[in-house]
């Protein structure tokens, strides 16, 4: 019966083709037309200001330290809190639970909690000034101290993050068959080598994707920033905010639009050449 209706599986498709195309083709579209047009007419015009923005060599330079900043040590620790897990017979549910708390909390909300730890009035100058380590009040999210400005953003990105990065390297590690570990452990291979021969091959595509979502997240930090550091800390996405909110220019606000586009189309290239995922040896 279904060779007698071919258009059975199209029709099925249908809506989430009409979804797509409704809610992500043309605003993408549109997006670009505005990037690449000024008074209906095709014009570099709004890629010319963008670039000849006074914050715009700045936002692109914070952007990729954070990203290089922060990605990493979210790899390095989800890989860490995966394997303690894994490891855990016990109680493992529970653990998974408090680890991914912060997925509920927004990117606004995270910004904010970490704003009560680190303003002049914070949760950390009250701590460190009753220890006496401090005699008054540090400034640690001012223009003036753009390194510890910086690290703050930092600090609040990993912790906030790194949750969704361990969920999929746990899922990742949960496909690992255990008879390549025991087969390992007869042979006297060590922990560093079982993970490093067995452990990390086998959870590529894991990794191949928490790679992806966070860089492209990373390029897209907005709300943690602008709760810290505010202008102090420009990254791309809060320059098309100022441009479209403050300055009500859509044209420019489009163009870091398709820039951040560009970049982490670019990453996910690289991401997907560089962490080759062979079928093969897949559990």
């Amino acid at each position: 019966m279904p060779n007698n209706r071919p258009w059975i599986p199209y029709l099925l498709i249908l809506p989430s083709v009409a979804f797509l195309a409704l809610l992500f083709v043309v605003p993408l579209v549109q997006t670009i037309w505005l990037a690449v047009s000024d008074n209906g007419m095709p014009s570099p015009a709004n890629v010319q200001r963008m670039m000849g923005d006074l914050n715009f060599t700045r936002s692109v330079q914070n952007t990729f330290l954070l990203t290089l900043a922060v990605v990493p040590v979210q790899i390095v620790i989800a890989l860490a809190m995966g394997t303690m897990v894994a490891k855990v017979a016990a109680g493992r549910e529970t653990i998974l639970w408090i680890w991914t708390i912060p997925l509920g909390i927004s990117d606004l909300a995270a910004g904010l909690v970490w704003l009560s730890i680190l303003q002049n009035s914070g949760y950390l100058n009250s701590f460190l000034y009753g220890l006496g380590i401090i005699e008054r009040q540090a400034s640690w999210l001012s223009y003036q101290t753009p390194f510890a400005l910086f690290l703050g953003i930092a600090a609040a990105e990993i912790w906030r993050g790194t949750a969704i990065v361990m969920v999929i390297i746990v899922a990742g590690l949960n496909q690992v068959p255990k008879e390549y570990r025991e087969a390992a452990e007869i042979f006297g291979a060590g922990p560093w080598t079982r993970f490093y021969r067995i452990t990390l091959p086998l959870i590529r595509p894991a990794l191949q994707s928490a790679l992806i979502l966070r860089t492209v997240l990373a390029f897209e930090v907005f709300a943690v920033v602008y709760a810290l550091g505010g202008r102090n800390f420009p990254v791309l996405v809060g320059e098309a905010y100022n441009w479209q909110n403050q300055n009500q220019n859509y044209g420019v606000a489009a163009a870091y639009a398709v820039l951040i586009m560009l970049i982490s189309l670019a990453a996910t290239m690289f991401y997907l050449k560089a962490i080759r995922v062979d079928p093969e040896r897949l559990p």
